[in-house]
């Protein structure tokens, strides 16, 4: 039986060593050893990586995809099917229900800036007068992607990404796309470090874009935490890493400048 080197398997697959080397140490993919120590792979490997791929598609975490894979190595095609339904139909929900986050968000942004627009312009400072906090138009208060009211669920949240693995379920195109989105919606950000992170200071008409892709990268790349506060017509977004997803952070927010 033909075998491959971890190269030979990454330029066939597309999929990067590093995340191969991943899986192996999270028990997604075995690889046998040469007497030399380099990791060796099979044919079966390439048909393993395309379910692993096409279930990280689908939004199943690794831990579901690692019980999914033992069904569907027995080889059983109803099996896997029988497994995968109620995985989908779980994932359905979740996306429906963040969906209905995100217009809710979306739409109190948008009470907020058609109020801002109606108050009058002012000289003087602004105080309690000018009706930016009214009875009914109070701006959005601090919100995580997911919305959640309490700090527990907050701090909850956190933890989350502190213990994710650092891993992206993005192949190198699907990657280089999302980085160029980051830098669209952050071109002229104010930047500043804070702990685990950065800080960016944009303009609140940009709101509902960033937290749509923030939801969208917290499904591929766990390991960030992201946190949008409305000030004003300043929008402030923090996101978060652990320090082994530190540079995962500077590839898509850049260095501090």
């Amino acid at each position: 039986m033909s075998t491959m080197r971890i190269s030979q398997l990454a330029e066939r697959t597309g999929v990067p060593a590093t995340t191969l080397r991943f899986y192996e140490t999270a028990g997604l993919l075995p690889a046998d050893r040469s007497p030399a120590g380099y990791r060796l792979y099979g044919e079966d490997a390439v048909e393993r990586l395309a379910f692993i791929d096409a279930a990280k598609h689908l939004g199943l975490p690794l831990e579901e995809i690692t019980e999914l894979l033992a069904v569907w190595e027995s080889g059983a095609c109803a099996e896997v099917k029988a497994d995968l339904r109620p995985r989908v139909a779980a994932r359905i929900a979740d996306a429906e229900a963040r969906a209905a986050e995100l217009a809710a968000f979306t739409a109190t942004l948008h009470r907020a800036l058609r109020h801002l627009d109606s108050l009058p312009d002012r000289p003087g400072p602004c105080d309690p007068e000018c009706g930016f906090l009214t009875p009914g138009t109070k701006a959005p208060r601090p919100v995580g992607i997911a919305l959640l009211p309490h700090r527990q669920a907050a701090e909850a949240q956190a933890e989350r990404w502190r213990n994710a693995p650092v891993a992206c379920s993005l192949d190198g195109d699907g990657l280089g796309e999302r980085v160029a989105q980051w830098r669209r919606l952050i071109d002229g950000a104010g930047r500043q470090e804070i702990e685990d992170g950065v800080r960016l200071t944009l303009p609140a008409a940009r709101a509902a874009d960033i937290a749509a892709l923030a939801a969208a990268e917290q499904r591929c790349c766990p390991f960030f935490g992201f946190r949008l506060l409305l000030d004003g017509p300043e929008l402030h977004l923090e996101v978060h890493a652990s320090e082994d997803g530190a540079a995962m952070l500077v590839e898509l927010f850049g260095p501090e400048t």
